[in-house]
């Protein structure tokens, strides 16, 4: 069994697709992926794939897509596996589930890489902290469910995914930025810069990556133009965190060339109060 959601949607039994072309469909075999081995409530699905307005025959046309789930998933068992697409979909009182090892989902494979990542952050192992946190990030094709419709509870964890996706570029970077890597790391940074314009975190990682790669000028002017945005579409200006990072640079604090310091903190935090 192999599931993926980290991407497009794809989900494998014994090397045989199983994935419906029909969208709502696709949305409930999604939602019960994310769900391994618990049970998803039958007013959960409804609302996942009709939202709020549910049409009369709602009961009935939901288990008709339960069924052609299971007519996909006993064509790919085949005859000689012990079992039955029932038991691998199973019915329980009041909803259904999806009778697979987490491990077997790529979202589930992600998030305990995330953890011994973060640990070996904390840890102060750098080399060890990025290698599996880049590790984690490669399980991402595209975005999450990309060709996926999603409904209501689909969206919210697309976007609990994409910020934690997020959230470990961020911690990866830091490590590599304790590890010296900062000249390799400019590239994909002012692309990150580029998408995420108000990103306080990425946008110090981005100017301590210039700066120690002898570009005070390009970094400065990071943090120039983050100043202008904030004040622009929010009215505030930046943190003091990055403010005091603004003043280090501009004061050619010798902290700022310490790769790996003492504490275990993120770039952002370099200037922390």
């Amino acid at each position: 069994v192999k599931i993926q959601v980290l991407g497009a949607l794809n989900a494998e039994f014994n090397g045989i697709s199983v994935v419906p072309t029909a969208g709502k469909p696709r949305q409930i075999l999604a939602l019960l992926a994310l769900c391994p081995g618990r049970v998803v409530p039958v007013p959960t699905l409804m609302e996942e794939i009709w939202g709020t307005e549910l049409p009369q025959s709602s009961m009935t046309t939901l288990q008709t897509y339960i069924l052609q789930l299971r007519r996909l998933l006993g064509t790919a068992m085949g005859p000689d596996v012990p079992g039955s697409a029932k038991d691998v979909l199973a019915t329980r009182y009041g909803g259904y589930l999806l009778q697979i090892p987490a491990e077997a989902v790529d979202a589930f494979q992600y998030e305990r890489l995330v953890v011994e990542g973060r640990q070996a952050f904390e840890d102060g192992e750098d080399e060890r902290a990025a290698a599996v946190l880049r590790a984690a990030l490669d399980l991402w094709d595209g975005p999450a469910l990309v060709d996926v419709r999603v409904g209501p509870i689909l969206e919210i964890e697309v976007m609990r995914m994409e910020q934690s996706r997020l959230v470990t570029r961020e911690r990866r970077i830091d490590a590599e930025l304790r590890l010296g890597r900062h000249v390799e790391l400019i590239a994909e940074l002012t692309d990150l810069v580029a998408r995420h314009p108000q990103h306080e975190g990425l946008h110090s990682q981005a100017m301590v990556a210039l700066y120690r790669s002898g570009r005070q000028a390009a970094a400065l002017d990071v943090y120039r133009r983050l100043r202008q945005r904030l004040i622009e579409e929010l009215g505030v200006e930046p943190s003091p965190q990055l403010q005091r990072l603004h003043q280090a640079m501009l004061a050619v604090d010798p902290q700022l060339d310490v790769v790996a310091g003492a504490r275990r903190s993120s770039t952002f935090d370099l200037y922390a109060a």
